[in-house]
Parts: C-alpha cells; structure tokens; sequence
C-alpha cells in the first residue's frame, strides 16, 4: 500500500471519463455538503481577499526604454528608476512581455507607501543574456523615502533562470520598498514578480488570525510565498481540500499546503484519475499525462490520495496534475510513501498535521515531455499539533516540526532508504527554496523551530 500514496505506474490506464464532474448528478459529491472538505471558499471570495493581502508588480503596463533616471507609472503606483529601464527582448528574463532591468548600481523604488505593512517580499530575479553574476539587495522606508534600511542579506544573481528570492519583513504600517544593485558593473539583472504581502501578525488561536487562515484553513499557519491569481508562475488556487501555488514556466507546484487529521480520512477507493487541473484558467500552461509518459518519473502526489480518503470527490481533486511532480519512483514508493503513511498513523492518533510539500529547483534542474521541470529534490514541513482547532498560537517552542530534503534521482536515493535520514532543519529547505514556512507563526517561535531538526 505504500506505493499507493504516490503515483499510478505509467502502465496504468488513465479513467475516460471524469465519474464526479457533475456533482448535481449526485448530492454526496457536493463538496459543500462535506464536512470533511473544510471550510470553502468561492472563486469571487478568494480573488478579492488576495487582492488585499498582496501587491504584485510584473513591469506589465508601462514602458522605459532608456536607463536615465525617470519616474514610470506602473500598475502598483509610481516607480523611480535610475540606471533602470523595462526590458522586453529576447535576452530578459521575464514572466510575461516585460521585466525590469538594472545596470551599474542602479535602483528601483517605489515612491508610494503600502498602508498596510508588509508581511514578507519575495523577487524573482536573473542574469540578463550572457552576463556575469550580479549582487543586489532590498531596502525599505517607513518614513517616505527619507532614509532607507536593509532588509535582511544581499543577494547574488547566477543564470538566465529566474530565481525566487524571499525577504521576511513584518512591520505595520506605511512603508515602501528599493532594489539597488549593489556591485557597480555593467552587468545587467533583470527583476520581475514583486511581490508584497500585508503585514499579519498570525497568533490568532483557533482557526488563526493572520493571512494564510484568511485564505483556507489548509494554510493556517501561513502562507509560504506570496501568490495571487493574476501571477502565472505564483498562482493561487484554493481547492476544498488543499491549497497550492502553481508555477506555470515549470509546470508543478511551488508548495501544496494541507491539513491532515481523521475527519479527511475514510474508506474511498483510489480513484487514480489522472488529468490536467480545469479549475486554472487557460492563460496558465500545465503539465499533460504526454509530459510525463515515458518520461522515467512518477507522477508524484504532493497532497496524496490516501490523505483524501473520505469521499470520492477528496479523493478525485488529489489526481490534478497541479498536484504533481515528476518523481523518481525510488523517492516516490520508497521513503517519501513511507513517510505519508507514517504521518497519517499519527493523524489517526487524534492529532492535526499541517503539511507543505514541493519541490527544489536550479539553473540545471531537467525537463521532459514539453517543458516539465523535474525538481532537483523533495521537500515535506509538517506541524503536528495536539488538537484539530488549532492556530498559530498553538505553536509552541516545543512543538514538533518535521523538515525533510529528500534527492529526486533513482541514483540518489534507495527505495528502501529510511525517511528519516532525510531529515533536515526548516531553515535549511527555505534556504533552497527561498520560501517562508510557518509566516503566521510568532517570529520567535518561528526562529526556534525552523533551525531545529527533528529526531523523534
């Protein structure tokens, strides 16, 4: 049965029709009718309370061809860009048709406050064409641009690949943010996908108070990096039984985040129905069952199938392809399977999971079929809490906190391997992923339990 909780072997046939698409036709297959979904939210809900939690700048809906020093309205407010300009060639890095661009020690600075804090910034960012590395950071002002404070490390740009680079803030009230690059050469970085998240201050108790349980309660303990429905490779959908962010140049998940306890688990028969997630607009390029046949990974679940087991439409929703990432069957059926089964004998002890899963990726990370990225490794965070009620506030200095990193290539990893040897710090999965975990929780908890790693 470990196997199960992963993939359908690609000798499997895929089911032709879709037996829950109509739940009209069957009342047990009204979500809304099922406890065990959770609380849901409606599509028109979710975009406007994304729309308050976030701030997002693509470069989209101006144009600056020339690397004097302007100011440039853009879809946010107005920029200030000084050895900046918005490139559209073939040599920048971009999520759509434009993206910035900074040369020299140039900077891009907002000259409007967010009134309403900031949680975390992440960036995504590259080389431009051929040039060298770059260095870069990100300043903030909580007094109108009158003076400027570094917001955590400075950051080395490497590779035309864009890269997520995520800066945990936390401050209320007005405040507005600069990019400088900070080396001085002629080297270009090309920045894109600015993303701001309201300042929360999480410590909620109960369902949580801070953004992520705004979202679903799948995300009560926090949102790992800002995603919206306007931003392809950060795209949000909020599924009844588990949240994601959809990255559409990869075409897997940047995290799936769920909540796991005995009301999601039942005697469902997997369905194994395999297809391209309908719920995404068209605008967002997915992943086909033809990326992955014959490609020599698994279509490996985050959310697994065996963690929706309550009704066949919990179960169904876990076979989206958005749910999946091409995974060696080594990792797949071995210790990442045993380390699902592993979590679900503890849910049926009484007790509530919070679990994000993903992938970690490079500047060389493989591709197959039409662009699929495979991810150079596997991540798993999970919170296990005493009671199914539980919040931020519920996180204590104690709580145990499980990180895993677990190597993507049948060449790296034995089926028979052990997961928990695998096992490594939060801090250390942020790291590679440039994802903030566990955002809702109390920093200073957050601090304690993230360097921590697990041995229990």
């Amino acid at each position: 049965m470990a196997a199960l909780s992963g993939c359908l072997s690609e000798g499997m046939s895929l089911d032709s029709e879709d037996p829950y698409a109509d739940p009209s036709t069957d009342p047990s297959l009204d979500p809304s009718a099922d406890p065990a979904w959770g609380p849901t939210r409606g599509t028109e809900e979710v975009g406007e309370v994304i729309s308050e939690l976030t701030t997002t700048e693509g470069f989209e809906s101006s144009s600056k061809t020339a690397y004097a020093v302007a100011d440039v309205a853009l879809g946010t407010g107005t920029w200030n860009l000084n050895e900046a300009l918005i490139g559209t060639s073939t040599s920048d890095a971009k999520v759509g048709a434009r993206s910035g661009r900074i040369r020299n020690s140039g900077q891009m600075t907002m000259r409007f406050d967010r009134t309403t804090g900031a949680g975390t910034v992440t960036i995504q960012h590259a080389s431009f064409g051929t040039d060298a590395n770059g260095t870069w950071a990100l300043f903030s002002s909580t007094n109108g641009g009158s003076t400027w404070t570094q917001v955590g490390s400075s950051r080395v740009t490497a590779g035309t690949t864009l890269a997520t680079a995520s800066f945990t803030v936390n401050v209320s009230g007005a405040i507005r943010f600069e990019i400088r690059k900070l080396d001085g050469g002629s080297n270009r970085i090309n920045f894109d996908s600015i993303t701001i998240t309201d300042f929360g201050t999480g410590g909620g108790g109960g369902g949580g108070g801070g953004p992520g349980a705004g979202i679903s309660r799948h995300t009560t303990l926090g949102i790992p990096s800002p995603s919206s429905t306007s931003d392809v490779n950060s795209f949000l959908s909020v599924k009844p039984g588990y949240v994601l962010s959809y990255n559409g140049s990869r075409k897997v998940p940047n995290w799936v985040s769920w909540e796991l306890n005995t009301s999601y688990l039942g005697s469902v028969t997997r369905l194994d129905n395999f297809r391209t997630d309908t719920t995404l607009p068209g605008s967002v390029p997915q992943a086909t069952l033809a990326d992955y046949s014959g490609s020599g990974y698994d279509r490996g679940h985050m959310c697994p199938s065996a963690d929706r087991t309550r009704t066949t439409t919990a179960n169904g929703e876990t076979f989206f392809l958005t749910n999946m990432v091409p995974q060696a069957a080594n990792n797949n059926q071995g210790p990442w399977a045993d380390m699902e089964n592993e979590l679900r004998d503890i849910a049926d002890t009484g007790k509530e999971l919070f679990i994000i899963a993903g992938g970690t990726f490079s500047a060389s990370s493989n591709k197959v079929g039409n662009g699929l990225t495979v991810p150079d490794k596997t991540f798993k965070v999970v919170v296990i809490l005493d009671s199914t009620s539980a919040g931020p506030s519920a996180v204590t200095s104690n709580t145990r906190v499980i990180g895993v990193l677990m190597p993507n290539e049948n060449s790296q990893i034995s089926a028979s391997a052990d997961w928990h040897t695998f096992r490594v710090s939060v801090d250390s999965i942020e790291a590679a992923t440039g994802q903030n975990f566990l955002s809702d929780v109390d920093p200073a908890i957050q601090a304690i339990v993230e360097a921590r790693v697990d041995n229990q």
